[in-house]
This record gives structure tokens, sequence and C-alpha cells, in this order.
């Protein structure tokens, strides 16, 4: 079950559910103007933020930022006829490659088998997807290439490009007053290569960009809202398994070996799957 949760004066979420893939949307308040992250896995989605904010006396967005392409993010943009959508020009390129897709469960498993789509986003899409297929893919009507600053009134907010593993496309929104960072799945493994991996690269250079932001929560679109303090020790995790995944070479047990010895106790099921997934990038 969903539930609507706020933080400080002007940011607004509505928590993930894992069955079908819906990310935690954001909508962020100002005096002047109101910005919503992300756009749902439908228009159902969408919808039901809207509606629960509008209970809340939260109005309407004037603008929807999509923080990457993948489905989960943006199946719902065809809900915002008349409000201003906003994305990275990668993002908008990558959607430009949906348009033509057919979403029946057939060309669903059809891909899959090809390997061009993974079989846990099929599913999800059939259990988010299960009374009608009308899926519409709409563009963004506004692009940027690597920031853009927003003055909602009272409340800025900076998107920015950032890339990563998991999308090259992946754009960040920083608040500025409530010193929230909504990392959508930017910090999060590349799950549609044959193997589900991270490069050491480009998780130390991420990890760089991310680490400039003045913050004290972090959003993960499938997670939940996590303190300064967790996210570090997400971040120094992520640093030290690819320090010692260049070290070794990429030998998995040596990997595990010196982590373990490094953090002086049984590694965690995280720790076992995130080596898995550096080794599986070296």
């Amino acid at each position: 079950m969903h539930s609507i949760n706020k933080i400080g004066r002007s940011f607004w979420y509505i928590t993930p559910v894992s069955v079908t893939d819906r990310p935690i949307l954001g909508m962020v308040v100002g005096l002047n103007k109101t910005l919503m992250i992300d756009a749902g896995n439908s228009e159902e989605h969408a919808n039901y933020f809207l509606s629960e904010l509008l209970k809340r006396g939260v109005p309407n967005p004037d603008l929807v930022v999509l923080t990457h392409w993948h489905w989960d993010h943006i199946f719902g943009l065809s809900a915002f006829s008349n409000i201003v959508s906003i994305a990275s020009k990668k993002t908008k390129q990558e959607m430009e490659k949906l348009i033509p897709l057919s979403w029946s469960d057939e060309a669903l498993d059809a891909r899959v088998k090809e390997g061009s789509e993974i079989e846990f986003c099929a599913n999800a899409i059939k259990e988010e997807y299960t009374e009608h297929r009308d899926i519409s893919i709409v563009l963004p009507d506004l692009t940027f290439e690597k920031r853009v600053e927003i003055d909602l009134g009272g409340v800025t907010c900076f998107l920015q490009h950032v890339g990563g593993d998991h999308a090259a496309d992946s754009v960040i929104v920083y608040i500025k007053e409530e010193k929230i960072l909504f990392l959508g799945d930017c910090i999060y493994p590349d799950i549609f290569s044959r193997k589900q991996n991270y490069t050491i690269k480009e998780t130390l250079r991420l990890l760089d960009e991310l680490e400039a932001f003045d913050a004290d929560t972090y959003i993960l679109s499938h997670q939940k809202a996590i303190s300064k303090e967790e996210f570090n020790k997400e971040a120094a995790m992520l640093r030290s398994i690819a320090k010692y995944t260049d070290i070794c070479s990429g030998d998995k047990q040596k990997i595990m070996e010196k982590y373990e010895k490094s953090v002086k106790r049984e590694l965690t099921e995280d720790e076992r799957e995130t080596i898995a997934d550096f080794v599986n990038g070296y």
C-alpha cells in the first residue's frame, strides 16, 4: 500500500510499491509554482498521487520533471496534458525509441526472449496494466543538457544530469532550502545488461558528483527516504567494494575476503550482491 509523506515545509512524496514497480513520486510546493518529480508508471499511479495531495490542500503541478527514461517513471506522463514536462535531452532520445513498441503480453514476452526487455519489468507492466494496455509514450516539452535552476517561489530546485550505470540519462533534483536530494534510480546498478552490474569508474564519478551537494535527506526511488548518515554509509560501501574490485582484478573471492576483513564482520546479503555486481561489471 502507498502512503503519502511530507518532509520539511515544501516536499511531499508517495511511497513505492514493488509488485507493480511503482517508484516514489515527489512534489515540491513553492509559493508560485509546484514541481512534480517523475510521472509514475501509469496514469492511475500519477492520478492517485495527485488526488491524495489535493485532499491535503496541495495543488496540481505546474511542471513535471522526469529522472530517466525507464517505463516506471514515464508511462504516467500521458495524464499531464496541460502540464509542462522537463527532461534531459538523453531522456527524450531514449523515450523516442519506445514510441513504436507494442506493450501486449506477446510483445513483452518476445522482447524478454530476445534480451531487449527484462522479465522483472515485463511482469510488473502486466501487474500494473491488468484491465487495459493503452500505453501512450508522451515526449517531454522541454529538454536540457546539464543543469536547470527552477525558482518555485521560496524554494529552489536544481535539476542536474548525472548519469550513472543504471541509466546514462539520469537526472537528480536538489531541493536547496530543504536540503533534499532526489536521486531517482541513479545510484542503482545497470539492470538491462546480460548481467546486472556496476562499473568502477562510473560509480566513483557519480559518487563524487552526488557528494558535492549539501543534503540532509536522500530519496531513492524504490526504497525510502534516508538520512545523510545512511547515504554516506551506502556511498562508503560502494567506494570500498569498487576499490577492492580494482585491487583484486575482479576476483570475487578475494574481494569478499578483503571487504570482510575491512568491516570486521560477516557480509550482508546487500554487500554480497553489490560485490557480484562489481565483478560482473569488471
